[in-house]
């Protein structure tokens, strides 16, 4: 059986030298290069659809991939797509690199200019490692299936614009619609996801920053299963601890995450570090919440700026959603785009605190009446954004079964949301 392997090259140059000089190799079958770190985990998350023998037993990554670092890439692969090789091309050989790319999860590293013999030495083994794992798997194993699940990360424009409460409710909303929902806490000095949803618990995200390879089971041991179903990883107890998820481990996290659930939404508060700036980087969606008064849109504009100058996002990427929204303000969705240079979200959430105030002070907002506008506006902010499923699958229909009424609240008439 030819081996498979798939180039991840940046370059077109080096693409084209490196297909050609794995083409000669034999029993070995190219496939297309991918040419940045979203293209390698999208094919490898497609061809995962299908069978873990649909996946190539090698997959080469230059060291100039971007849009994520080589090294946070292989990880990635490791975690996502066990049964896949990973070999590094790099110009820099050295003993530390070479520990490093271990660590991070490589089977192999192959010095720049490439050379025909250690490429098919080193491919043939890789390949064949490859080949035991999947027999290994064939009949079980500890690991990651999952396709990969969308990731939602949710930021304020500065403190107390309602982000935590946004990210809560579209992770129910989620999670009720029958897709399995984890909720990250990435505010990590002062998250409030437990307190919102009444949670006494031990362990949290910190518990995680320092395992370089999180399992299931590992991950399962850190999330908190909430009675409504949605998995919690939670903000730690003593704020100072935030400091040890670096940025490095809030990829793990995420990716591990991901890889398990259909729907990862992330509270990345209104302050910026370095585990925050990791998250809005690799989310699907980002979201930037801002009620509209001048102080926030201000704050909105300079994070939307902060993040493109630090390329963690385009102010095209991000999403705004607009937080207590009246129809009498000044400061409407339309100049609130303009203003910031983002897409704006079509569903407005109505300034209405009285129907959260009673649910918000017991610490349960998760059993905020379905007739609350303020929780319709969110499910249908949800619907929008694709995190729901739709009504005619099995398992939006299993969603309701459990839910009641509030699958009403997900159907919300965009009229009330925008307060006409």
């Amino acid at each position: 059986m030819p081996t498979r392997i798939l180039p991840a090259v940046g370059d077109a140059d080096a693409a084209r030298s490196i297909t050609t000089l794995l083409s000669q190799l034999p029993d070995a079958e190219p496939l297309a290069p991918v040419v940045d770190s979203t293209q390698l985990i999208d094919a490898l998350a497609r061809l995962a659809t299908e069978s873990i023998d649909e996946l190539p037993e090698v997959v080469v990554v230059h060291e100039r991939i971007g849009p994520v670092p080589a090294l946070e890439l292989i990880r990635e692969v490791a975690l996502r797509f066990p049964a896949v090789g990973v070999i590094l091309v790099t110009s820099d050989a050295s003993p530390g690199l070479f520990q490093a790319a271990m660590d991070y999860g490589a089977r192999g590293l192959i010095a720049l200019p490439l050379g025909y013999e250690e490429l098919a030495s080193r491919v043939q083994a890789v390949a064949q490692w490859s080949v035991g794992v999947r027999r290994h798997l064939g009949v079980g194993g500890d690991v990651f299936t999952g396709v990969g699940g969308t990731v939602v990360t949710v930021s304020g424009a500065k403190g107390g614009v309602g982000a935590t409460l946004t990210a809560i409710q579209l992770a129910l909303a989620a999670q009720a619609s029958g897709r399995s929902t984890a909720l990250l806490d990435m505010d990590l000095q002062t998250g409030d996801i437990a307190s919102y949803l009444d949670v006494q618990f031990r362990r949290s995200v910190v518990d995680l920053a320092a395992i370089t390879d999180i399992s299931p089971r590992v991950l399962a041991d850190a999330v908190f299963p909430h009675d409504t179903g949605v998995a919690l990883l939670l903000a730690p107890g003593e704020g100072e601890r935030g400091e040890e998820v670096t940025d490095r481990a809030a990829r793990q996290i995420v990716s591990a995450l991901r890889s398990r659930y259909e729907v990862v939404v992330v509270d990345c508060g209104a302050q910026l570090g370095g585990a925050g700036a990791a998250a809005v980087e690799m989310a699907d969606t980002a979201l930037l919440v801002t009620t509209p008064d001048v102080v926030a849109v201000r704050g909105a504009k300079r994070t939307v700026r902060m993040w493109d100058r630090l390329q963690i996002r385009k102010a095209e990427e991000t999403t705004i959603v607009v937080n207590r929204h009246t129809r009498g303000t000044e400061i409407q969705p339309p100049l609130i785009q303009k203003i910031t240079g983002t897409a704006v979200a079509g569903i407005a959430i109505p300034a209405n605190f009285k129907e959260l105030q009673s649910a918000v002070d017991a610490g349960r907002v998760h059993e905020l009446d379905s007739k609350s506008t303020v929780k319709q506006a969110l499910w249908a902010l949800a619907a929008e954004l694709g995190l729901v499923k739709s009504p005619d699958s099995p398992g939006h229909r299993a969603g309701r079964l459990r839910g009641g009424g509030d699958r009403a609240a997900v159907g919300f008439r965009r009229r009330r949301e925008l307060g006409s």
